[in-house]
């Protein structure tokens, strides 16, 4: 009995430390997010927003929807030369693996109302819709489901959401797959499917990914 009372004890003390090291967690990623991390990296709000919505018209990402993991591993990539930005290079330089994690944490839990967008016309719904779920395997391109998971919301630290993502976002990434300036996939997955893709299909899956639900949205 004693024993069963103790190991109760100590699933509870642990149960609570965990519950405080998350919230002193998130507490230091919203301090980075709001300040910036005081040795002249910018504030994660200036180009993400403090809900993680991003920019659309300026080409910043919404955060939000993203596996806190895979904000991380690409951090880590800006700061190892892995991937290349003259935005992001410098704000993420200073940061060690904790900031990391407190920043990623912080966004993943944000929740914020979409910004609409107009309905699709059917032609491309319908070809974004192919592309997104079955792909066009005439063309060896797999779906985008394959390896981005159920709705496109992401499965790990390596396949992002894209549900909810800005269209022009998705679209610039897919053009830096194709051209090779971007390469920190695993085993150049997506450098090889971008190469595959017409400019239309590309025009057309990533207005079809943007419409999707994103996790976390209200």
């Amino acid at each position: 009995m004693k024993i069963a009372v103790s190991g109760l004890l100590f699933l509870l003390v642990a149960g609570l430390s965990g519950g405080a090291l998350a919230q002193a967690n998130l507490s230091e990623g919203q301090r980075l997010v709001m300040q910036g991390d005081g040795q002249g990296g910018a504030p994660c709000q200036a180009c993400h927003g403090a809900d993680g919505a991003g920019i659309a018209a300026s080409g910043f990402p919404a955060l939000y929807n993203l596996q806190a993991g895979y904000m991380v591993k690409q951090m880590q990539d800006y700061r190892a030369g892995k991937r290349s930005s003259l935005v992001m290079a410098p704000a993420v330089a200073k940061l060690n693996r904790q900031q990391l994690e407190a920043v990623a944490t912080y966004y993943a839990a944000q929740k914020p109302a979409p910004a609409p967008l107009p309905p699709l016309a059917t032609e491309s719904q319908v070809r974004g819709s192919k592309l997104a779920t079955a792909g066009d395997w005439q063309a060896w391109i797999v779906p985008c489901e394959a390896c981005h998971g159920p709705g496109n919301r992401g499965v790990g630290s390596d396949f992002p959401a894209l549900a909810g993502q800005h269209p022009a976002y998705l679209k610039q990434q897919l053009l830096a797959w194709r051209d090779g300036s971007r390469a920190n996939d695993p085993d150049q997955l997506m450098l090889a499917i971008a190469a595959r893709l017409t400019p239309q299909q590309i025009d057309a899956v990533v207005e079809y990914l943007a419409r999707l639900p994103a996790k976390g949205a209200q």
